[in-house]
């Protein structure tokens, strides 16, 4: 196998739940020693469930190929220890609560001031500034507040996205933000200091309903399984009871559907469907003329004519139907003296093994760390 991109990188990282541990994660397996700062009782992330084989499948998901240690911070000793690691580190990640880490004369600013080279990042809920930036901030909250839950679902009741999705968002733009300031470093020997928010990360994702409310005055509004600006593209049952998802993006795919799949080439002419506009306008008799086609025939047939058709399609699948889904992939990874299936890195690279690492248990690496970054005499 060929050499990981980060071998050799030190990432000493104080840190729990998602955000953090994602960045510093895709850091390990590409190679970098990631040290995990844990409290005494461990990254609370760990009892978010027991869904494998009695272990939190958050915890595993995001903490495979670590190290870890648990240092009290509040005990003088272990906070003069965190210090001689992030001396020797050339990234240091930290997503507690705001404030904390500059309580403990280890915020950004006093470390790049005392080491130059050091890559700092620091992960929080809402930035540095603002009215809202020493608040608390978990995913759920910042669903709400950056307007993701305003424009997702069905218009007759909010519902939480159902993955900790601004957490994730979170921890891949930090790992990007990490990417290149390590780029930069080998280019003029400086480190960085990186800010990263839930609710920036958010915002960004909100930019086409926020331009529309700035511009328009008219922020998309809650559609479903609808686009709020391109039609046909929604959900519709078959007559076997299973619902299909279309997506048509141009007039040329609309005449392909009319022909070929709904059986009436006029429709593509039909001036309440001649132009996208046009059939935004009119969506609900378009896809009464769709939904009638769709009824007739079963998902399968459906698929059939769709690929016939070079439509796109896809289904609403469950998650148990998309464990043993054609596309999914996995890597084994240990867990004691099993070996559970874990999702792949979402990219092929020639440096992966294929494998994961195991995640570590509380402590695990503590002694020989201590060991390693003793005071010296």
């Amino acid at each position: 196998m060929m050499r990981r991109p980060f071998e050799g990188i030190t990432v000493v990282s104080l840190e729990q739940a998602v955000a953090a541990p994602y960045c510093s994660s895709r850091l390990a397996q590409a190679g970098a020693r990631v040290i995990k700062v844990e409290r005494p009782e461990g990254d609370f992330a760990r009892g978010y469930d027991r869904a494998v084989h009695g272990h939190a499948s958050y915890f595993l998901w995001l903490n495979t190929g670590k190290e870890s240690i648990a240092l009290d911070l509040k005990q003088a000793d272990d906070l003069a220890l965190m210090k001689r690691m992030i001396a020797k580190a050339d990234v240091f990640i930290q997503n507690l609560a705001p404030g904390a880490v500059e309580r403990l004369g280890i915020g950004s600013e006093a470390l790049r001031a005392q080491h130059p080279r050091l890559i700092t990042l620091d992960i929080s809920g809402y930035g540095r500034e603002g009215e809202r930036a020493n608040l608390k901030a978990y995913d759920f909250l910042v669903q709400g507040e950056s307007g993701l839950l305003a424009v997702s679902g069905p218009p007759q009741a909010y519902g939480r996205i159902g993955v900790s999705l601004c957490d994730i968002g979170a921890g891949m733009y930090a790992l990007s933000a990490v990417q290149q300031a390590l780029f930069l470093r080998e280019r003029t020997g400086q480190g960085a200091s990186l800010h990263v928010s839930l609710f920036s990360g958010a915002f960004d994702w909100m930019a086409v309903p926020l331009l529309h409310q700035i511009y328009s005055d008219r922020a998309p509004a809650r559609v479903g399984l609808k686009h709020p600006s391109i039609a046909p593209y929604g959900g519709f049952e078959c007559a076997d009871g299973e619902i299909l998802l279309i997506s048509v993006q141009n007039n040329r795919e609309f005449a392909r559907l009319c022909e070929q799949v709904l059986g009436d080439a006029s429709l593509a002419q039909d001036p309440r469907f001649k132009e996208n506009a046009d059939r935004v306008k009119h969506r609900d008799a378009l896809d009464a003329l769709i939904g009638q086609r769709f009824a007739t025939r079963s998902r399968h047939e459906m698929e059939d004519a769709l690929q016939r058709a070079d439509i796109a399609f896809g289904g609403i699948n469950s998650v148990e139907a998309v464990a043993k889904h054609a596309q999914a992939r996995y890597w084994k990874m240990p867990l004691g003296e099993a070996q559970i299936d874990m999702m792949a890195p979402p990219f092929d690279a020639d440096w992966q093994s294929g494998s994961f690492d195991p995640a570590p248990s509380i402590d695990q690496h503590g002694e020989a760390i201590r060991r390693e970054f003793a005071q010296s005499l």
